[in-house]
């Protein structure tokens, strides 16, 4: 497997869930879903819905006539968030599988898409900014958010470390992926290139709280693809890395309850109307 490739499959989405979801992306979920402005009767795109922490945001918050379609990469996330969030909000919410750089949608089928950390993974992040400008009504908004970089980020730096020394020959770097992606300038200009007329850009400074540093653990090596890079390497096993995970954490920041720093990147960019 590429250390590259982020492959959310097995048992990732229900720890994802499980330990993930609430450790670092459900207060964000909601400051993204606060950012768009829907009309009653309008369609909402959303991107990398991974197990659904945006899509019950956005059910909650937007008017009951709003349709919404969430889609994702992976059928195990979609899978998942379908049990997760379709059978408690009802009508109103489609799931699909799609890749968000060649979306199956006509050209201006949505009010406003949005993606909650999911364009770091884009292989082509100017096409999936194409592509969301192509679906989007004249006047629609993109709303999505991007990791900063690993040195704003306690936790996932802290793991990121800990399992680098514990396999020195052979490190995995699927948690550098994630916070690959913060040139600010870069994705400006991508995004004018792709046609959206006004941006608006903040950096979102935030704790992450887990309840011990084994939820921590749990979270990161076996709720991201970083447990599938963890199996290709025999010695130590995933058990052995996540207690060594487990005391470390503990050795940084107390056995629990835990707070560390995080900080996000929050981008809202906007076609010009007709």
């Amino acid at each position: 497997m590429s250390e590259a490739r982020a492959d959310f499959a097995g048992s990732i989405p229900e720890n994802y869930e499980r330990y993930l979801v609430p450790l670092i992306f459900d207060d964000y979920a909601a400051d993204l879903v606060a950012r768009l402005a829907v009309p009653a009767g309008g369609h909402v795109l959303e991107t990398a819905c991974g197990t659904g922490a945006v899509t019950r945001h956005l059910r909650a918050r937007l008017d009951a006539s709003v349709e919404i379609t969430a889609t994702d990469l992976s059928p195990a996330m979609i899978e998942h968030a379908k049990k997760a969030v379709g059978s408690g909000f009802g009508p109103g919410v489609a799931f699909r599988q799609a890749d968000a750089t060649a979306l199956p949608f006509a050209d201006g089928a949505f009010d406003a898409v949005i993606c909650q950390f999911g364009v770091m993974f884009y292989p082509d992040k100017p096409a999936g900014y194409r592509e969301a400008a192509r679906v989007l009504k004249p006047g629609g908004q993109f709303v999505f958010n991007v990791w900063d970089s690993l040195a704003h980020n306690g936790l996932t730096e802290a793991v990121h470390g800990i399992v680098g020394r514990l396999f020195p020959e052979d490190p995995p770097r699927f948690l550098e992926l994630p916070h690959g992606y913060h040139d600010l300038g870069a994705i400006k200009t991508d995004l004018q290139k792709a046609g959206f007329a006004a941006i608006d850009i903040a950096v979102q400074p935030r704790r992450s709280e887990a309840p011990g540093s084994r939820a921590v653990a749990l979270a990161f090596t076996a709720g991201t693809p970083l447990a599938n890079q963890l199996a290709e390497r025999e010695t130590p096993n995933h058990a052995e890395v996540v207690e060594a995970v487990d005391r470390a954490i503990a050795e940084k920041y107390g056995p629990g309850p835990i707070s560390a720093p995080m900080q996000a990147v929050q981008i809202a960019a906007r076609l010009a109307p007709a």
